[in-house]
């Protein structure tokens, strides 16, 4: 199944672009899903009939739900609440009852990716078309799977509920209770959990789409959403500039807005478009707020099917071979839109700490680089290219 990714600055108009994405999928005969994560039902007004945590139909072939996260996270607690019942009681605390029980900041985000997961995972439909939040909380909310992988397997490595036999005799030795059966059992749930929405995530057939005003503002959350996207191994596919005046206005007000929005949009295309990094579509204003299928029917956003093809997958960090001109092995990790200055790179063990600006991801180096030491780094043409020289007492050594 095709995923598609909208996100934007706050206020852009991502989940009108979501909704009109997912009709025009519908349109052309696709069976299509629109998940969005809003309190309030913004994607049912721009669908022009209501969303709720059940999938509903609102046209033929178009499904839109939007899960409810203050069920999801009752369910949640209770069941945690059920497995530390041992523990809650030893400490004499007091049950919390479902009806006292709120969600947390978060629990919406949380939700939409459990939804993501449930529905990648099913085969009903062809096209899933996701609302995500702003672009901030989305690289956020994106980069969560891995990241809380990587602390379970800092916290409860696999390997060592192999000595389960052992766990007793170590208690006492040490004079500590040992990690349980259960705890190690419900760290393998959740990593299997956050493999799979990782996995939907990272999928060849997912891509991001990036909704924004054009202007100053914009122009400065798109250069930070595409490298922040970028950094987590995301391909930006389409920037959508919403809500484009037409040129020719007698209002000097209106007519000097919409020369600012040419002129960002020019900028636009010369960064991103010219340089192969996305497609740069317009979208115009309709004087209102869209609202309904014939509103979104006069929005002309980029095809669903565009960006499906090969070039649109992951994008991928290969190591170049250079030992034999320069002696050492290059490391090409895209960044379109890094600056020098905002870069920060730290090796720790066999991984690399990668800053760029507000972002920053762990990632483990491949195999023949974790006998390798960083030998220098430069950031060229939106490529940072890290330089690894071989360790010679742990390269295999040549006769």
């Amino acid at each position: 199944m095709r995923t598609i990714l909208i996100t934007g600055p706050g206020g852009s108009g991502r989940t009108t672009v979501a909704a009109a994405t997912a009709r025009e999928a519908a349109r052309r005969g696709t069976r299509t899903l629109v998940l969005s994560a809003d309190r309030t039902d913004t994607l049912g007004a721009a669908l022009g009939a209501p969303t709720g945590s059940t999938p509903a139909e609102t046209a033929p072939g178009l499904t839109a739900w939007r899960p409810d996260a203050g069920e999801s996270f009752r369910a949640d607690l209770l069941a945690l609440q059920e497995q530390a019942s041992t523990a809650l009681d030893l400490l004499g605390s007091a049950r919390l009852d479902a009806e006292e029980l709120t969600p947390l900041p978060g629990a919406e985000e949380l939700t939409l990716l459990r939804a993501l997961r449930d529905a990648s995972a099913a085969d009903t439909f062809d096209l899933l078309v996701v609302d995500l939040p702003p672009a901030p909380q989305a690289l956020a909310l994106l980069a969560l799977p891995e990241q809380l992988r990587r602390y379970l397997r800092r916290l409860l490595p696999a390997e060592r509920q192999a000595a389960r036999a052992l766990r007793p005799v170590l208690g006492r030795l040490a004079g500590v209770p040992m990690p349980t059966d259960r705890l190690y059992e419900t760290a393998a749930r959740w990593d299997v959990e956050l493999a799979a929405v990782q996995l939907a995530v990272e999928d060849p057939a997912t891509t991001v789409r990036l909704v924004a005003e054009p202007g100053p503002a914009g122009a400065d959350a798109v250069r930070s959403a595409v490298t922040g996207l970028a950094l987590r191994g995301l391909r930006t596919d389409a920037l959508i500039g919403n809500r484009v005046l037409p040129d020719a206005s007698p209002d000097t007000w209106l007519a000097a807005l919409a020369a600012q929005q040419r002129k960002s949009l020019d900028g636009w295309r010369d960064e991103w478009g010219s340089a192969g990094t996305c497609a740069v579509h317009e979208v115009p204003h309709l004087g209102r707020d869209p609202r309904g299928t014939e509103d979104l029917a006069l929005l002309p956003v980029p095809a669903p099917d565009a960006g499906a093809g090969a070039a649109s997958g992951p994008l991928v960090w290969p190591v170049v071979d250079r030992l034999a001109d320069d002696g050492v092995l290059v490391w090409h990790i895209p960044l379109p839109g890094a600056i020098r200055e905002e870069l920060d790179l730290v090796r720790r063990g066999d991984e690399l700490v990668v800053t760029v600006g507000q972002f920053r991801r762990i990632v483990a180096l491949p195999s023949a680089l974790r006998r390798c030491a960083v030998d220098g780094a430069s950031l060229r043409e939106g490529e940072l290219r890290v330089r690894f020289a071989p360790d010679p007492d742990l390269w295999p050594r040549t006769r």
